[in-house]
This record gives C-alpha cells, structure tokens and sequence, in this order.
C-alpha cells in the first residue's frame, strides 16, 4: 500500500483511530527520547517488577482478562504497527514495547514485556524485546528465529 494510500485510511477513519495513531507517534517519540537520555538501568525501573520467564506472575499478567482488554489490546497494537513506519525516526522494538506498555497502563491493562537473545553462538547483541497483554501478541511478533526469553518486566494495570 503506497504512503498517499494510507495516509487517505487514516484520514478516513475516524476521530478515536487517528487520536490513537497520534498517541502512539507521541509515545513511541517518548521511549526514544527516554532511552537516549538515560542509561536502561535506570530505564528498567519504570518498567515493572523484572522476573524470570518462567514466573507465574508472567504468565498471568499476559493471561486473556476481558474481550474489551484483548480488544484495546489489539487496537493499540494496530496503532503502533499503523504509525511506526511513518515516523522520522526509526522505532526498534524496546521502544514499541515501551510505547504499547504506557498506552495499555493508561487504559489500567496488565502487560508483560519480554527480553530474548538469541541461542547461544549467536551475537548477543541481537537482543529483542515483545509485549503480551490480555491475551494478545501486542508488539514484537512474529519473533525472530532462535530467540529464547531470558527474563521479563511484569507490570500491574494502572
């Protein structure tokens, strides 16, 4: 779909998708920013309690809730892919996953953001970062071939 193409979508649909896009934009604008200023140790701590994949919390954080959760999910997902590529900046997966967290948080929906590397004899630094919440792959998927989750953030709704 060409760029004049989607620009006549998005101008087409509607108030509540084109505000959607617009935060998005102004959240993905945000991560970067934020990561540039700061080391990630510092990032990390409004991130959410780091744990082990394998933690329940994890696992029930990114649990299907309600169909209206899967479905804000799921539009904020489509706002992030939507406007990601038409950004002046290229937007990497950490900061997807930071933009979809702060956007789902404001809608007081539990997420999980996952960090992988890739298997070993692999370069490390081809680390990757995704997001689930209420059930649905958000961001960061399909993941790449080879990577294996080696912790996550879990954060509470709201």
């Amino acid at each position: 779909m060409s760029v004049a193409r989607k620009i006549w979508t998005l101008g087409t649909a509607g108030w509540r998708r084109q505000a959607l896009v617009a935060e998005a934009c102004a959240a993905m604008l945000a991560a970067r920013v934020t990561l540039a200023l700061h080391p990630f140790s510092h990032v990390s701590r409004s991130l959410g309690e780091f744990t082990r994949p394998d933690d329940p919390r994890a696992a029930g954080q990114a649990a299907p809730t309600t169909d209206e959760d899967a479905a804000t999910a799921r539009a904020v997902r489509w706002a992030i892919r939507a406007s990601a590529p038409f950004l002046p900046f290229r937007t990497v997966c950490l900061q997807q996953a930071m933009a979809a967290r702060r956007m789902l948080k404001r809608r007081g929906i539990a997420s999980v953001m996952h960090f992988g590397a890739p298997a070993e004899g692999e370069r490390p630094i081809d680390a990757h970062a995704w997001l689930d919440a209420a059930g649905i792959k958000v961001t960061g998927y399909p993941l790449p071939d080879g990577m294996r989750e080696i912790a996550c953030f879990v954060a509470p709704p709201g």
